[in-house]
């Protein structure tokens, strides 16, 4: 099953319908420059209001082991996302306390070698780079270089998906899961509830479309 994130949480609404709406997991950030950053106290309050099975993820850009070892403590979020500079020595030292989402602004250029300089990595998570932004660009991420991605990591595609792209996106990448902000609200930090229950629709269509072609595929073998 494709995970699917939504991220850039900031009240208790857009957290209610997100889960409703069957989403896996939800992201918190708190990074001081970001249109969704959440305060501590607040992502505390929603997250105690989680059901079990969702996951709270923390977003992070470049703060130190030991703030996002802090934040965890209180906030008891269940992975640390980080999206900024980081260096594997980093990665590796977070990801003693909890599971690692190292993300990565990549365009066609970006060498994908990069990746396994990041041993202790749960998974990666594939942005849109745009200069001087860490993330949340709306823009779209390059499909054909996260598919090469796929095929030996546990990725996460993000970067301008929206209802009327994420089919193909799931079909050319084949990722790990998926992960949406701008493209599913109605402006920065408040999600679009129709939009946001359309969405993961639209993923679970797709997803069950594939797995009845491989099912057909299996009964159906090419004859050499």
């Amino acid at each position: 099953m494709i995970r699917i994130k939504i991220c850039g949480i900031t009240n208790l609404a857009d957290a209610k319908a997100a889960t409703d709406a069957g989403a896996n997991s939800l992201g918190f950030n708190f990074y001081q420059k970001s249109l969704r950053r959440i305060v501590t106290a607040d992502a505390a309050q929603i997250r105690s209001k989680l059901p079990k099975e969702v996951e709270a993820v923390g977003v992070f850009v470049n703060a130190t082991p030991a703030d996002i070892n802090s934040l965890r403590a209180f906030v008891r979020f269940d992975a640390a996302q980080l999206h900024g500079d980081e260096s594997p020595d980093i990665v590796s030292r977070v990801a003693t306390s909890v599971p690692v989402i190292k993300a990565f602004r990549v365009d066609a250029n970006f060498p994908l070698v990069t990746l396994n300089r990041y041993a202790d990595v749960f998974a990666f998570l594939l942005d849109a780079a745009r200069a001087g932004q860490y993330g949340g660009t709306g823009q779209t991420t390059d499909w054909e270089l996260a598919r090469c991605a796929a095929t030996s990591h546990r990725i996460i595609l993000s970067g301008g998906l929206k209802v009327e792209n994420v089919a193909e996106a799931i079909r050319i990448v084949r990722p790990y899961g998926v992960d949406v902000a701008s493209g599913i609200e109605s402006k920065p930090g408040k999600k679009d509830h129709a939009r946001l229950k359309e969405f993961i629709g639209e993923i679970r269509r797709v997803e069950q479309q594939l797995e009845q072609q491989l099912e057909h595929s299996k009964e159906n073998p090419i004859q050499p």
